[in-house]
């Protein structure tokens, strides 16, 4: 059985995070991704908001692309954009990922691996959580 490794995405640099853990996800670890709605982006907050309206609204309510306005399925979806997926390689990559909203009742006890080289501490600049992009999106979290 492959070990399971657990990363809290809190105040983390998403895009830094999300190919960290592509990188690894091709070495073929087994990685679960929790509080992924605290994950950050840095810019400019309208003009984040602004590339992923025009993002999610190139959609087709019927035909797609189909485009995420969950938290954890964007992060996912990012992930997903930097993993090889016409390779059976990277198909197989993608099956090996878990994100989750928060921390589940079955993680509360696990050991938490927090990276410090993806921190959003370190940056001086504005930062936008992805909980707010989704947010303005229409997500509306469930209590």
């Amino acid at each position: 059985m492959k070990m399971t490794t657990v990363i809290d995405a809190t105040d983390t640099i998403m895009g830094r995070l999300a190919s960290g853990i592509a990188k690894r996800l091709l070495m073929g670890e087994h990685i679960v991704v929790v509080n992924a709605e605290r994950a950050v982006i840095v810019g400019r907050k309208e003009e984040i908001l602004k590339s992923y309206k025009q993002t999610y609204d190139r959609g087709h309510r019927y035909m797609g692309p189909f485009y995420p306005r969950m938290p954890h399925l964007i992060f996912k979806r990012t992930v997903r954009g930097m993993l090889p997926r016409q390779t059976a390689k990277g198909k197989g990559a993608l099956q090996h990922l878990l994100v989750h909203l928060g921390v589940p009742e079955q993680l509360k006890d696990a050991k938490l691996e927090v990276p410090e080289e993806f921190r959003a501490d370190v940056i001086k600049q504005k930062v936008v959580r992805l909980e707010d992009i989704s947010k303005f999106l229409g997500w509306v979290p469930v209590k």
